[in-house]
């Protein structure tokens, strides 16, 4: 099997006007070498730099490229989300407008989406990063490996998911945390899924607001809320097995119980 799979990149940019352009055009350029049928949904997080005026040059000259504009920044969270809603590829990944991440090392597993529901990348060349990030990257791992029960090697990576099962799952994470409680919920409703090794570039300019004291805050408080949601809501512990009806897990195991 080999279906082609139509591919909508979500990129949330917050005063990346020296990234914005370069991270447009490479997955511009990603998109006609693998041959996918893509979109880019740039999602403008309240921008007061030139973010917004080189989306809109590069947006006159490529049909590809829509525009989501939050006057306010709402979080990378909330412009994943927004970006979903007006997706219309059969899966959807965020890209963020940094440049830091390479969209052909994405783009690369895309067929995998034929058997998986969710293709998850974890960094094999951790060295391009610093010492504390790292540490702090294993730390964080430790503790939502160990919290909920489950093995992932990395959860805040460049994820490609099939789109309808991102409809089934209830999240409310507006910061960095999002992804995280999306893989946690798609691992405990039983979704397939598949870790690949993936290749992570140097921010070419400025510096990544992932590490600040207000993201630290608001990855407290969607730990803390999926704790809750994990351990006391019955309501996801009734969902394990509940698939979206066109996921690769559904057809999986309906062939099996057929």
């Amino acid at each position: 099997m080999n279906n082609k799979i139509d591919i909508s990149v979500i990129m949330p940019a917050l005063n990346e006007e020296k990234n914005i352009r370069p991270a447009i055009n490479n997955t511009l350029k990603a998109f006609d070498e693998f041959k996918i049928n893509g979109e880019i949904v740039v999602v403008n997080d309240g921008s007061d730099d030139k973010t917004e005026e080189i989306i809109l040059e590069l947006k006159e000259k490529e049909k590809r490229l829509k525009l989501i504009k939050h006057t306010t920044p709402r979080g990378i969270g909330a412009s994943f989300w927004e970006g979903v809603d007006c997706a219309s590829g059969d899966a959807v990944v965020m890209l963020p407008g940094d440049n830091e991440n390479d969209p052909w090392e994405t783009f690369r597993y895309a067929s995998l989406l034929n058997h998986v529901d969710a293709v998850i990348p974890f960094v094999f060349n951790r060295q391009v990063r610093s010492f504390f990030r790292n540490a702090l990257s294993c730390a964080y791992r430790f503790i939502v490996n160990s919290t909920f029960g489950v093995n992932f090697n990395y959860t805040n990576g460049t994820i490609l998911y099939r789109k309808s099962i991102l409809s089934e799952i209830n999240c409310k994470s507006t910061g960095f945390f999002f992804q995280t409680e999306i893989l946690i919920k798609v691992a405990k409703r039983g979704y397939l899924f598949a870790e690949v090794p993936y290749r992570l570039g140097l921010r070419p300019e400025g510096i990544s607001k992932a590490v600040t004291f207000p993201s630290f805050l608001k990855v407290a408080k969607g730990y803390l809320r999926l704790v809750k949601d994990i351990y006391f809501d019955k309501n996801v512990k009734a969902e394990r097995g509940n698939f979206s009806k066109d996921s690769q897990s559904a057809k999986r195991y309906n062939s099996i119980n057929n």
